[in-house]
């Protein structure tokens, strides 16, 4: 019998976790430990960045909504993941894999364009100090948030309603931990080229541009740096961008192993690492990234702990 015969699936199985069955415990255990340090880490950055005015500046007003989306983008997946793992059933719906899809693209994409602002933010800070507040204006910086947000909240609309519209017979077996576009089209046995024609043109346009922009930032400031007479002066200029280009680091290696490698070069376990580093590791060290070498954002930490020690008290 065809495929076109057979009846449509309402659930799938993400058995990405599931070839390791003495691994459980410690998977669950260990993903755990990564989403609540990152949730607790990354809300205690948006506490203290709300509540300290000293910190009421761009860099600290990008952070905060790149904390904010390293809340929502772990949720998005880990949770089910956890809820998995400790039934050992595995099984997701139809409805609630289109919603994984739906959020996993717009927090990656969000993720993403804060990470491009991010580098424009210290290109400014760097190469045309004398005019960064007149740059940076609360205007523009609200604009450089407000319009990747809307284009994060439409864009995955395109994703989910193209799955939508595809067919899925018996095959309901994900070899993934989440509902990921690359692991579902497989499985349909409807026309997918659209679908995977799309995922290249927007892979390309909401990932390479933002990339390339990246890539001219810290051209520029490479430059601009390297021009400043004292080995501290270039020392502490790089110094505010270390944390940046570290995320950066970890997030666009993770989508360029995922999304951007050859097909031949995939595999399961590959795809799956590279999605645990950019959905749940990233997110737990963004805190930690940014706190520790930062002097400012350690002091607002430390009062927030404080307070919310007098309080518990």
């Amino acid at each position: 019998m065809g495929k076109e015969n057979q009846t449509s699936i309402s659930e799938f199985l993400l058995l990405g976790f599931s070839a390791w069955p003495e691994q459980q415990a410690l998977l669950f255990a260990l993903f755990l430990c990564l989403y609540v340090a990152g949730l607790f880490g990354n809300l205690f950055i948006l506490l203290a960045i709300g509540s300290d005015h000293h910190l009421h500046i761009p860099m600290y007003f990008f952070l905060a909504n790149l904390s904010l989306v390293d809340i929502c983008l772990p949720s998005a997946t880990v949770p089910k993941m956890l809820c998995n793992i400790q039934t050992q059933t595995w099984s997701i719906s139809y409805s609630g894999c289109l919603v994984q899809v739906y959020f996993c693209v717009m927090f990656a994409n969000m993720d993403n364009f804060l990470l491009t602002v991010m580098a424009y933010d210290r290109y400014v800070a760097i190469c045309h100090p004398l005019h960064y507040s007149t740059i940076m204006t609360p205007r523009r910086c609200a604009s450089l948030v407000a319009v990747p947000w809307v284009t994060a909240i439409l864009n995955p609309l395109l994703h989910t309603l193209l799955m939508a519209r595809l067919h899925f017979c018996s095959d309901n077996v994900i070899h993934h931990f989440f509902c990921d576009i690359n692991s579902l089209l497989p499985l349909s046995c409807s026309d997918t080229s659209l679908n995977q024609l799309m995922v290249l043109v927007v892979v390309g346009l909401i990932f390479v541009v933002p990339s390339g922009c990246i890539l001219a930032s810290y051209s520029l400031i490479i430059s601009a740096v390297m021009k400043i007479p004292s080995n501290q002066g270039k020392l502490k200029a790089f110094s505010t961008c270390g944390s940046h280009l570290a995320l950066v680091i970890l997030f666009y290696g993770a989508i360029i192993g995922i999304y951007m490698s050859p097909t031949s070069n995939h595999s399961t376990d590959k795809d799956m690492a590279a999605s645990v580093i950019f959905m749940i590791v990233a997110p737990a060290l963004n805190p930690f990234i940014y706190s520790l070498r930062n002097n400012e954002l350690k002091g607002a930490l430390k009062k927030v702990l404080c307070q919310s020690k007098i309080l518990s008290q």
